[in-house]
């Protein structure tokens, strides 16, 4: 939700000044943007996306439209450099070929044709598409595609506003001339702001607490303390976990077991930091790559690894390579784009601007990932700095014996030699098939490694 905020102020994820309760975002501001609009007034702009595009979705997209295995005559009226081609003058609406066709008597050029099931335009239809057309045939790319502008917030009367959040609701209320609801109690909305930051409810002690801080700013405060709580990340953390498939479990097959858990403490933390989304987006994409990248990054960079793999007996290498490229690709354009590129894993998306090219070249992004296609995922070990220095310990504990154990004495060789006698007179049980593979063979026969593996097996069980 702090991205949200950073939508509307600016600020890095949110800012706790203007913190508002989650709850009242989502349900008071879709409700003020939803209300039904007005009709178009005759000396009124046209609006392309609201009046316009309704109309040529539903009577002219089926044979004029994204579809390329249904387009008629070679002509796409949902691109404006294609309709200005043949279809439209922008200006000149008895000169366009659009309005002609609409308005035709001759059944043979009316459009939508008879045969196309489609119900003639209606005379307002028409009157818009021919204002439209005569203010310039101005064309929107969809609202999802287009750049936000900041824009000043509304002045309004009153002093219900406490943020500009609350201007822009205030002032689309007082457009439809609605009234505020009253505010709600202390109580309640302490309970409120606990769920949304917390997913907790508040104990009575803190309920308390609250009626009795009489300071006008008693609201911020226990904002304040919220945000400052560890929970506060572990709750804003579930969200992201969902969108970007978290689990400590492998998902096919047996569903087995695998560490994840340092990324989910990274998202965890990068909320109670307040981290900027452009790094908290970085990091998890290629923190590994970044130059001297931190044990954080690189633990950031375990997004990439979160997706489910197999490892089951049977399972085909290259068949699960492509499923994993295009599991990224769908989830990055999901969880970044907020649009879904999945349709063009098989060919160019009808309604959106992304090609299967695209989705080809954003899967060669990921094609470096070192991973196994089938089977159980190797480990990459990321220490902290206690247990990296316990390792160390170890090892320099371990180095003075292993070359202990290295060296080469005449008891050790003649030892070896016995028991080695001793497994080929079956004396010697419960040995690993790859040591009896090598033990079956001849000792002048055996190749340096093959002597070594012998070797390191007696060394580790010889008294």
């Amino acid at each position: 939700m702090r991205w949200l905020a950073n939508l509307l102020t600016g600020s890095k994820i949110m800012s706790r000044k203007t913190a508002l309760p989650i709850v009242g975002i989502f349900l008071v501001a879709p409700c003020a943007l939803l209300l039904p609009s007005l009709a178009v007034a005759a000396d009124a702009p046209v609006d392309y996306a609201r009046d316009i595009k309704p109309i040529l979705a539903s009577s002219c997209y089926v044979c004029h439209g994204p579809d390329e295995g249904k387009r008629k005559a070679k002509l796409r009226l949902d691109v404006r450099e294609e309709a200005l081609k043949a279809a439209v003058k922008p200006g000149d609406s008895a000169k366009s070929p659009l309005i002609e066709r609409i308005v035709s008597k001759d059944a043979d050029e009316v459009m939508p044709p008879p045969g196309a099931k489609k119900p003639p335009l209606t005379p307002a239809q028409i009157d818009l598409l021919k204002r439209w057309i005569d203010q310039g045939a101005k064309f929107d790319v969809h609202w999802a595609y287009v750049k936000p502008v900041r824009q000043a917030p509304p002045a309004v009367d009153g002093a219900w506003a406490k943020n500009p959040i609350d201007q822009f609701v205030a002032a689309k209320r007082q457009a439809v001339k609605l009234q505020p609801a009253p505010e709600a109690d202390r109580v309640t909305l302490t309970r409120r702001l606990h769920f949304d930051l917390l997913g907790l409810p508040p104990t009575p002690a803190e309920v308390d607490a609250v009626l009795q801080d009489q300071s006008p700013d008693w609201y911020e405060k226990l904002v304040d303390r919220l945000l400052a709580s560890k929970h506060y990340g572990e709750r804003l953390a579930i969200y992201w976990l969902d969108l970007v498939r978290f689990a400590d479990t492998a998902g096919y097959h047996s569903d087995n077991h695998r560490d994840l858990w340092l990324y989910r403490d990274y998202v965890i933390n990068a909320f109670n930091d307040n981290k900027p989304f452009d790094r908290f987006t970085v990091e998890q994409l290629a923190g590994d790559l970044l130059p001297n990248a931190t044990k954080e990054q690189q633990i950031a960079s375990g997004y990439n690894r979160l997706l489910q793999t197999t490892e089951e007996g049977g399972a085909q290498a290259k068949e699960y390579t492509a499923k994993y490229a295009a599991d990224r690709v769908r989830n990055v354009s999901v969880v970044w784009f907020a649009s879904t590129m999945g349709c063009a894993e098989c060919h160019n998306h009808k309604f959106d601007p992304f090609t299967a090219k695209d989705f080809y070249s954003l899967a060669s992004f990921f094609a470096d990932i070192r991973e196994k296609a089938v089977g159980r995922q190797d480990q990459t070990p990321l220490p902290t700095e206690q247990q990296a220095a316990h390792l160390k310990a170890l090892d320099d504990q371990l180095a003075p014996l292993q070359q202990v154990m290295a060296r080469h004495t005449p008891e050790l060789e003649e030892a070896q030699r016995h028991w080695e006698l001793r497994v080929q007179h079956g004396q010697v049980k419960g040995l690993p098939k790859n040591v009896l593979d090598l033990l079956a063979l001849q000792v002048r026969s055996r190749n340096a490694k093959q002597k070594q593996d012998v070797e390191a097996y007696f060394r580790g069980i010889a008294p």
